[in-house]
């Protein structure tokens, strides 16, 4: 099957996985306001505070790599891509950002440096990058409502299995999320898109978190699925097009 073939496939596959199992599951007992919002880029003012957001939390581990991270990248405003901002509702600062890609309109940037087991390559992904939130003791707290809007996303967009890369230590925190090893076996990969720092690739699908995580009383557990947040403002428009273009 070619890349377009296999990108219309896809696509069709991911709107059937819409129209089946509808968006993100509403099982909300109760309401809580964040000190801050989750939204889409979608202005090139909105950009550079992600890409500020961005370039101030890699400068903080791995500032040698920081410094190609100052500007927008090319990836940031490609079809398939939408990244998420953070910002504080006392001054409007960024202090949390997140890209999300997905493989149909082509394929991930990991795969640049890896070929995918064919049980989920198969399938609609979507490849979380770019992680960056404040130094700040909200810092957790933030990563999860950006996993969250992009668990939103994922389920509006149809989109099967959330896909990450993480260096050490940064791994741990996908494996408190009950990512699995993509490749047991294989340990940390040098991936071209990460400047060839050793990462390791993990998945989990999106279908199963919430009874994986219900099973376990997961810690986040009620913040994802049993609390509704009104502050993560998240839309079902962008399956097509980048955001930035809407």
């Amino acid at each position: 099957m070619n890349d377009l073939s296999l990108s219309a496939t896809r696509r069709a596959h991911a709107e059937t996985n819409v129209q089946l199992h509808g968006v993100f599951p509403e099982y909300a007992m109760k309401e809580e306001k964040l000190p801050f919002t989750v939204k889409l880029v979608h202005n090139d003012d909105e950009l550079q505070k992600a890409v500020d957001i961005r370039h101030a939390a890699y400068q903080r581990h791995v500032p040698v790599f920081a410094e190609k991270l100052k500007t927008p990248e090319p990836t940031d405003k490609e079809a398939g891509v939408i990244i998420l901002l953070a910002e504080s509702k006392l001054d409007g600062s960024p202090i949390g950002t997140m890209r999300l890609q997905t493989n149909i309109d082509k394929p991930l940037p990991l795969e640049q440096s890896v070929t995918l087991p064919d049980w989920l390559a198969s399938r609609t992904l979507g490849e979380a990058t770019r992680l960056g939130v404040s130094g700040s003791q909200a810092g957790r707290l933030v990563t999860a409502a950006l996993f969250k809007a992009g668990l939103h996303y994922c389920f509006q967009t149809g989109i099967e299995w959330i896909v990450v890369a993480g260096r050490s230590p940064i791994d741990r925190q996908y494996e408190r999320l009950m990512f699995d090893d993509v490749f047991p076996n294989l340990g940390y990969v040098p991936l071209k898109h990460a400047n060839n720092m050793p990462h390791r690739i993990m998945s989990i699908e999106i279908g199963q978190i919430e009874p994986r995580w219900g099973r376990v009383n997961h810690p986040l557990y009620n913040f994802f699925f049993r609390t509704f947040h009104e502050d993560i403002r998240i839309n079902n428009n962008f399956l097509v097009r980048n955001a930035l273009e809407a």
